[in-house]
């Protein structure tokens, strides 16, 4: 058997980084003797949750164009063109057979670099609507893998294939670990329980709510799972003396989270709402503004669009409590959100991509 070397890149945030590693987790298991390499974003938490989970990776010199004026800003033509240096002499010395993009910053220098370099690319394009980035590059690529209809308006027809977003394997097998969960997180089995999350970096906005309604959760019987992100967990660990709040920073074993919740509360980034829909709990989504084409309104619209979740947006949040306290009194109106968004999982995307990137390595 050939011994393929496969590129891949993505990070910046969780959402391109867990399915970046989910898909290299699946050409592993086919093809053991495969060598890989991930190119991520320099400073970035790919560096270090890549080399967790076994894979080496190379950072590029390479951030985002910020929206308001930064001095930043004037970095980026330099920033950019290191990377394209940089992503040059990693494919120079890697050759890889195929290079996979699943988003963000690092993904654009790479695949344009692979593209050149007439390696066949292949995009993994986790939101309904995509940025500019994947707009480019979807020009050149081989295949591009998405998870919602009707993306023919952004990249050739004849290159997408409906797959899903990879998500964790272990949260195919949640619907058993209800009792594994509540005991993990050493919860009252007489209370409802909501699972806050607001990404992997946290939510302003979400934990500014959670906090200003946590007499009111009390009031309701319903005890708080809260991820507030590394970069606020300072300000709000304080509530961990609470006897029904819990405030973690991160979460790890996400699987037992779902599995003991009754409700969940998040952000609307693409690997969130892929994940969401096979949990199959009562969602209600708030999704961030403060993102490229307002893609997390617009992946959360797609699902509220077909009953089977909330949007609450950040200027509404004033209706949490009536929303909510409504929510938690109707069996129906839970037992109608889960059907349907359950209806809308895709539980077999990573190997339906995988497939994708084998016919391109067999070529």
């Amino acid at each position: 058997m050939k011994q393929y070397n496969i590129l891949i890149s993505g990070g910046g945030t969780g959402g391109h980084i867990y399915p970046a590693i989910a898909i290299a987790n699946e050409i592993k298991m086919r093809y053991p003797s495969a060598n890989f390499l991930f190119v991520g974003a320099k400073d970035k938490m790919e560096m270090e949750k890549v080399p967790q989970a076994g894979y080496p990776i190379n950072g590029l010199w390479i951030a985002g164009i910020q929206r308001k004026f930064s001095l930043d800003n004037l970095l980026f033509p330099f920033k950019f063109m290191n990377s394209l240096w940089k992503a040059r002499s990693i494919i120079k010395k890697f050759r890889p057979d195929i290079a996979i993009g699943t988003g963000g910053f690092a993904s654009g220098p790479t695949l344009i670099m692979a593209n050149r370099k007439r390696v066949p690319t292949l995009i993994q394009e986790q939101n309904s609507f995509p940025g500019i980035t994947n707009k480019l590059l979807g020009k050149r690529a081989a295949k591009i893998c998405v998870a919602y209809d009707n993306l023919e308006r952004f990249f050739p027809a004849d290159k997408i294939v409906k797959t899903g977003n990879p998500v964790r394997q272990d949260l195919l097998t949640i619907y058993n670990k209800g009792d594994e969960g509540k005991s993990f997180f050493k919860l009252d089995i007489t209370k409802k329980t909501v699972l806050i999350l607001g990404g992997s970096l946290g939510a302003r906005k979400i934990n500014q709510l959670i906090e200003s309604n946590i007499e009111f959760f009390k009031k309701q019987q319903v005890q708080v799972i809260w991820q507030c992100g590394k970069f606020y967990y300072d300000e709000y660990k304080k509530h961990n003396a609470l006897d029904n709040i819990q405030v973690h920073e991160f979460i790890n074993k996400m699987d037992l989270a779902y599995a003991a919740s009754d409700f969940i509360i998040s952000r609307s980034g693409a690997s969130s709402v892929s994940e969401l829909c096979i949990v199959g709990k009562p969602v209600i989504f708030i999704p961030s503004p403060n993102v490229a084409e307002d893609h997390q309104t617009k992946n959360a619209k797609s699902i509220a669009d077909k009953h089977g979740a909330i949007l609450l947006s950040e200027k509404d949040l004033g209706t949490f409590p009536v929303v909510f306290e409504t929510l938690l009194k109707d069996q129906g109106k839970q037992e109608h959100l889960s059907e349907n968004i359950h209806e809308l999982a895709l539980p077999s995307a990573t190997k339906n991509i995988v497939n994708e990137v084998e016919k391109l390595l067999n070529k």
